[in-house]
């Protein structure tokens, strides 16, 4: 059966549709667990070119609700090197098998499990202490790569931004910004591999509407969060996300 008649292709991407959308609205980490779910039911490629329209939709919301909380410092130190990784990640999967693309986004996802686990128990990489400004050249490579590749940028991102210790609408504002220039980063590379068929647009606007619902309610939800709890809602959902 044709994944795209296929009940179980539309319960898996409504659900990574809809942890998307929360994370674009503000609960940055839940967006990751997308990519590892749409690869149960449709190659990675697929999955991010279905996904990658949606994520658009959902920036865009994301932008407009924290348009006047962002720090301009780190987006300016971490969005030159997105670009440089956005085009490297094309190139992989430009260059090489499907299963190829396939190994890397299940490597990506362990590479950050093991760390959210090992930070969680004390180790790893962490957030709690100022890094150099330069490394937003770095994280900004990192993330550009793997949202390329498994539309996992999230992590590498929050490494670097929340060693910022910026206000908790800023560091949404700021995400949301980062990663809605980083998507658009990425259109021309989808055309470039043909992804963009009439049958993957089809789909992404059938799940579109799900899209809009989520993120507004992702955004409302943060609205109404206090900033401590905000930030301790954060540091769970990376590490549960990581654990799954």
């Amino acid at each position: 059966m044709s994944f795209s008649t296929d009940p179980v292709f539309y319960i898996v991407a409504t659900l990574a549709v809809i942890l998307v959308g929360l994370g674009k609205g503000g609960f940055a980490g839940l967006g990751s667990a997308a990519m590892p779910l749409m690869t149960l039911v449709v190659d990675p490629i697929s999955a991010a070119a279905i996904l990658l329209p949606l994520f658009i939709v959902q920036d865009a919301v994301g932008v407009w609700a924290f348009r006047k909380d962002y720090d301009a410092r780190t987006l300016a130190w971490s969005l030159p090197g997105a670009l440089l990784g956005t085009i490297l990640g094309w190139w992989l999967a430009a260059s090489v098998a499907v299963w190829v693309v396939e190994a890397a986004v299940g490597a990506i996802a362990l590479l950050f499990g093991v760390n959210r686990i090992a930070a969680h128990y004390g180790a790893g990489l962490h957030t709690s202490s100022q890094q150099p400004e330069y490394l937003g050249l770095f994280w900004g490579a990192v993330s550009g790569f793997t949202s390329q590749i498994a539309l996992a940028g999230g992590p590498p991102f929050q490494i670097w931004a929340m060693s910022r210790k910026l206000g908790h609408h800023v560091f949404v504002g700021t995400c949301a910004i980062f990663f809605a220039t980083i998507n658009w980063f990425k259109v021309p590379a989808f055309f470039a591999l043909g992804q963009f068929t009439t049958h993957n647009l089809a789909l992404s606007a059938i799940l579109l509407p799900v899209a809009i619902a989520s993120t507004f309610a992702g955004v409302a939800l943060v609205r109404r969060i206090s900033a401590e709890r905000f930030l301790i809602a954060i540091n769970l959902l990376m590490i549960a996300d990581r654990k799954s």
